[in-house]
């Protein structure tokens, strides 16, 4: 049945139009230059089924395009992004807001009631000057939460993100291979909770399987519990930014107590923060630790060791290279060998005696030597009268001297300028590989 023109221009007035879509950095991309396609009343809100202005968008790289879900009233009540309808805030469901938060935001299902609650908030919101602020009972009770600050995340995660998993890859029918635009990889069982997401229940906060496991999450978070020993009164600040000065630092641990010193390591990006008293120190672990943010770094709190058993160990500690100092005991470990003897000379690392040592005079190399000079090594003479039986293989000097005459003159004329030693040629018949060859060897200077 036709809408009479009246009904028809009041539910007109009623649609959402946007420049601009409500969303968190996660959905947004990490590309500055995103490109968006708008279209005017393309599609109703999924919650108070109202047309609004949808916006679709690709937000980075091998990532599946998105959309916007609800309208921007429905968003503004909640303070959740269009599209995850996860908290802006703290990137969490609404559910694990509220019970944080203590909120109970009781908004109407039915669908008449739901018309006029939203007409009722719209209006509230064009007289208000600031948009930024969330509306209805949100906007209101909107404070800091130690829980909410230990769950919230400190920088967008982009897997969520990623394309949905190709149904013909789970059956092994696919045939695209790399250019198909879904993601290859094993789908969750389904018996998993986190399969079964509604975006009603997402936004009214209930039944989420997600939320219910944030929840069990913050209730095994781990605590800081302080120590022993009562006169440790410093706390360790760990994770520290480029630009963190010691200012920062005191201005965010002052109202704890009043604190004795400040050292700052910007080396290992970390600082020490000492208190006068004990119960200041404790308050500030209590308040600080997994909530304090700085700089868009989320702080690493720690208790100090004590400076007395610092001070003790390090003095029963050998510090690696140093002689002196103390000598800590180790407990022997069975099965080892014992400790060798030290050697009667250590300088001498192969076993030489005095007389087996010899120095080249200075501007002579090794293959110039003479083998008398050598310590151990026989002459070419009696070596080659060994080898042969005699002189017979030995030939006749330049000069014309016999065997025991060129021995003679070789020991006498080897120290003098301009002499080499010239090695003698051996019979054809003892050269049995060309490796006994000594012109081969390189023995003979060119």
């Amino acid at each position: 049945m036709a809408m009479s023109k009246t009904t028809n221009t009041y539910n007109r007035q009623n649609w959402e139009d946007s420049e601009f879509p409500i969303l968190c950095q996660t959905c947004l991309g990490d590309n500055p230059y995103v490109r968006m396609i708008k279209e005017r009343y393309g599609k109703e809100c999924k919650i108070c089924t109202r047309p609004f202005t949808i916006f679709r968008w690709c937000p980075g790289a091998r990532m599946r395009f998105k959309k916007t879900e609800i309208c921007q009233t429905c968003s503004k009540l909640k303070n959740v992004c269009q599209t995850c309808l996860l908290d802006l805030e703290y990137g969490l469901p609404t559910q694990v807001r509220d019970a944080a938060l203590k909120i109970q935001d009781k908004i109407p299902e039915s669908d008449v009631n739901k018309e006029f609650y939203i007409q009722n908030i719209e209006s509230q919101l064009k007289a208000g000057d600031d948009n930024t602020v969330a509306a209805g009972t949100v906007g209101k009770s909107l404070a800091a939460s130690d829980m909410l600050a230990k769950l919230a995340r400190t920088a967008p995660y982009y897997k969520r993100n990623l394309p949905h998993i190709c149904s013909f890859w789970v059956k092994g029918e696919c045939k695209r291979g790399e250019e198909c635009p879904y993601r290859h990889d094993k789908p969750v069982e389904p018996d998993d909770p986190l399969s079964e997401q509604n975006i009603r229940d997402r936004y009214y906060g209930r039944n989420d399987p997600v939320a219910d496991k944030l929840m069990k999450r913050a209730a095994s978070i781990p605590t800081l519990e302080p120590p022993e020993d009562k006169t440790i009164t410093t706390l360790y600040v760990g994770n520290l930014g480029e630009h963190i000065t010691e200012v920062d630092i005191r201005d965010n641990f002052y109202h704890y107590g009043e604190i004795r010193s400040v050292s700052l390591v910007p080396r290992q990006q970390c600082a020490f923060v000492q208190y006068t008293k004990r119960a200041a120190a404790e308050l500030a672990a209590e308040k600080t630790f997994n909530k304090l943010v700085l700089g868009g770094k989320k702080l690493t709190i720690k208790w100090a060791h004590s400076q007395a058993k610092s001070t003790a160990y390090a003095q029963n500690s050998v510090p690696r290279g140093a002689g002196g100092g103390g000598n800590r005991i180790f407990d022997p470990v069975p099965g080892l060998p014992g400790q060798l003897p030290m050697p009667p000379n250590p300088t001498d690392y192969f076993n030489l005696q005095a007389s087996e040592m010899a120095v080249l005079p200075p501007g002579m190399k090794i293959h110039q030597l003479p083998p008398g000079l050598i310590p151990g090594a026989p002459s070419y003479a009696s070596m080659y009268q060994q080898a042969g039986g005699g002189s017979s293989g030995i030939p006749p000097s330049a000069g014309g001297a016999s065997s025991g005459e060129a021995g003679s003159s070789s020991s006498t004329s080897a120290g003098g300028p301009g002499h080499s030693m010239m090695p003698p040629a051996m019979h054809q018949q003892q050269l049995h590989y060309p490796s006994q060859d000594p012109a081969r060897l390189g023995a003979l200077k060119k």
